[in-house]
């Protein structure tokens, strides 16, 4: 029994000698930005900084909070089995997004960061919209993107722990997974020429755990980055005959040439191309149609519900009014979120589920 004990724990050193058993590496005191990382164009970093985690879309949306987070609804939960909060008042804004997490060098406080940064944003001519500190930005005030059962945390409401790409026990995945202290949280607007860029600050100190403990006590920024930009118009423009083949076939088709301002029911000019195919329909004279407005699932089921119809209503009108449909061959109506065509879990998911269907309704 001795001797086959030797030799599994022989067995075991050589498997650890030659790499064979996985380790993950414990968070470390950063002497360089990871790789691949940059600063905004927008925003200087604090001074000795360096940047741990690392994200950027070239077009994707961002929710700007204006107001503490807010309980929902009674039973409304996330995946996470997290009670949800959202703030009465918000931004809901499309760009290219960047999330930038730095680690601070030691002895610096989450309020003397923060208000670096907003002596920063004034200086570029900007504004801070909204700003909140620990247990008064709503939600859970110690708690980072983990975790579920509890109030859901502030920083939950831009991301998940799902959504990091930082390995285990990095200097990343400590920052943005681990007990949180002393919150501080602005929102600000900076002009960018004719548009406006947002920005979103989040400062804290770790409370870190084992794997991390390299980094306890430091303090964290998270830098969300809105920049405005042209959505690349990546749809081939459906022809009237299309449509009204599909609408043979099928009985509906599926539009993603109508185009709305963010959160609004204002038709925006590129939707044009689209509309006038529509209206050449009206070659078709038995056709009656429905114009049914779809959203993604961010924000709630009456709002969506609500922003559906009225998208759907403008569409009509336009088509009434600036390309000589029949009013009584056309009605307009929501679904809001109540039927995807794709998941909603990711930003081509949700581009998907936006959308304008026409369906044959005679």
């Amino acid at each position: 029994m001795a001797k086959r004990y030797l030799q599994l724990l022989f067995m075991l050193a050589a498997l650890s000698s030659t790499n064979a058993l996985p380790t993950l590496a414990d968070a470390t005191n950063p002497i360089a930005d990871i790789e691949g990382a940059a600063d905004s164009r927008l925003l200087k970093r604090y001074e000795g900084a360096f940047i741990v985690s690392y994200e950027s879309r070239a077009y994707a949306e961002l929710r700007i909070p204006l107001s503490p987070l807010q309980p929902g609804a009674p039973g409304e939960y996330d995946a996470m089995n997290n009670r949800i909060y959202r703030p009465e008042r918000a931004e809901t804004l499309e760009g290219k997004v960047t999330r930038l997490v730095y680690l601070v060098p030691d002895n610096r406080s989450p309020l003397e960061v923060l208000r670096n940064y907003q002596d920063e944003i004034t200086a570029a001519g900007g504004q801070v919209e909204f700003e909140c500190k620990r247990d008064e930005c709503g939600g859970d005030a110690n708690r980072a993107a983990y975790g579920g059962g509890n109030k859901m945390s502030l920083m939950q409401y831009f991301f998940y722990e799902s959504d990091i790409k930082d390995a285990p026990h990095s200097n990343g995945a400590c920052a943005l997974t681990s007990h949180i202290n002393d919150q501080h949280f602005i929102t600000a607007r900076i002009p960018q020429g004719n548009a406006t860029a947002w920005v979103a600050v989040q400062t804290f100190q770790l409370d870190a755990g084992t794997y991390c403990k390299a980094l306890n006590g430091r303090t964290i920024i998270v830098v969300h980055v809105l920049e405005p930009k042209a959505r690349e118009q990546k749809m081939v423009l459906v022809k009237a005959e299309v449509m009204a083949d599909a609408i043979d076939h099928d009985g509906s088709i599926a539009l993603y040439g109508i185009y709305f301002d963010t959160a609004k029911a204002d038709l925006t000019p590129d939707s044009a191309p689209t509309l006038k195919e529509i209206a050449l329909l009206e070659g078709r004279p038995e056709l009656v149609l429905l114009i049914v407005g779809h959203t993604d699932s961010q924000g709630s089921y009456d709002y969506n519900l609500d922003l559906s119809a009225r998208r759907a209503n403008a569409a009509k009108a336009a088509l009434v009014s600036s390309y000589g449909v029949d009013a009584r061959r056309l009605t307009a109506a929501g679904a809001g979120m109540m039927a995807p065509v794709a998941s909603n879990a990711t930003d081509e998911g949700r581009a998907k589920n936006r959308r304008v269907t026409i369906v044959q309704v005679n």
